[in-house]
């Protein structure tokens, strides 16, 4: 049941939605200025006064309005943050920990899902900054032209995560791509592997990791390297259909296989597993994201972890550097990569 208040003088009774921090002033015996504080500044009133504030909102349901407050202190206590998906848990873990950064200093996060649509993610940033949140988090460094026009034009403090550049729009906090992927090819080569494929999603990070793959090893063993390709992003049976096609197309036995998710690589690993291969002497397996199956698969995945706990308490504390207009702040936030190596590889 909502609450009501007596609108005074008048007899009626108004709804929360109505509710005045006036009223609540009233109901606490305070100055309204003294409800903003408590709001605002918590710690900035006794606490007996902010325990009266606060049970005079629980009778009544008030809900501040934020928007108000925002124009008249320039300042939303909002971040946004737009991923590519909200369910991969790739993203998922890095945000639940930039999360609880951002929320232990009285932060909201505004999520979007903007799939690896550069079309779609700069929808997203216009709607986003029509809320007027304090900064953005983005996912990856390339974007549209409109994008970058509207994030310098906003004048706001913005991370851009999972990625590295020289030339960030603000801050960024991620690794290079390209290098984990090179990084693979040499621990492949190391481990003996003379033979390679790559199976690889549709979206650009995931070529860069492909490419410094490919390099790599073509530079190491001189060899040709199969490759199938995906326009869409990973999946399991992707992944088992990848090796159906680069054994139909003569793959080498022993051949490493480096698939740029985990997801693919357990599609392979499962398609090997039904037709009687053995790994990895038949074929390894090279995973990208050491997602948490990624050891309790059968065999073990092998697979380059990037720890996202850190990456996202790094981006967080990115932000709240620049809230603080600190001289000292680094624009680039390299937090590396590292090969688990399993039973696969």
């Amino acid at each position: 049941m909502n609450s009501r208040v007596r609108e005074p003088g008048t007899g009626r009774r108004a709804s929360a939605g109505n509710v005045t921090m006036a009223d609540i002033g009233r109901l606490a015996g305070v100055s309204q200025v003294t409800v903003s504080r408590a709001l605002s500044a918590p710690a900035k009133v006794s606490p007996e006064t902010l325990e009266r504030i606060r049970e005079a909102i629980r009778m009544t349901g008030f809900v501040p309005n934020a928007v108000a407050g925002a124009l008249a202190s320039s300042k939303s206590r909002l971040i946004s943050a737009l991923v590519p998906s909200v369910t991969n848990i790739v993203y998922a873990s890095m945000l639940h920990a930039f999360s609880n950064i951002m929320l232990g200093h009285g932060y909201q996060l505004m999520l979007s899902e903007t799939g690896f649509d550069p079309e779609r993610e700069e929808a997203a940033i216009s709607a986003h900054l029509s809320r007027r949140p304090d900064a953005i988090l983005l996912t990856g460094i390339h974007h549209s032209a409109g994008a970058r026009r509207l994030l310098l034009g906003a004048g706001i403090p913005v991370v851009e995560v999972w990625d590295v550049t020289d030339t960030p729009i603000d801050c960024c906090v991620g690794f290079s791509h390209s290098e984990a992927g090179a990084a693979a090819a040499e621990f492949a080569h190391a481990a003996g592997y003379r033979h390679a494929a790559t199976v690889t999603a549709g979206d650009e990070r995931a070529i860069r990791r492909r490419n410094g793959f490919v390099d790599r090893f073509r530079k190491l063993s001189g060899a040709d390297i199969m490759g199938v390709d995906f326009d869409s992003t990973a999946t399991l049976g992707a992944g088992r259909q990848a090796l159906v096609d680069l054994l139909d197309r003569g793959m080498a036995r022993g051949c490493v296989v480096f698939c740029s998710s985990d997801q693919f690589a357990q599609g392979v690993l499962v398609e090997a597993g039904s037709r009687g291969l053995a790994v990895p002497s038949d074929v390894a397996v090279i995973g990208f994201g050491d997602q948490e199956f990624a050891a309790h698969l059968d065999p073990t995945l092998t697979s380059i972890r990037v720890d996202r706990d850190v990456l996202g308490r790094a981006a967080a504390n990115a932000l709240l550097d620049r809230f603080d207009n600190r001289a000292d702040v680094e624009a680039i936030y390299n937090v590396g990569f590292e090969i688990t190596r399993r039973a696969s590889a």
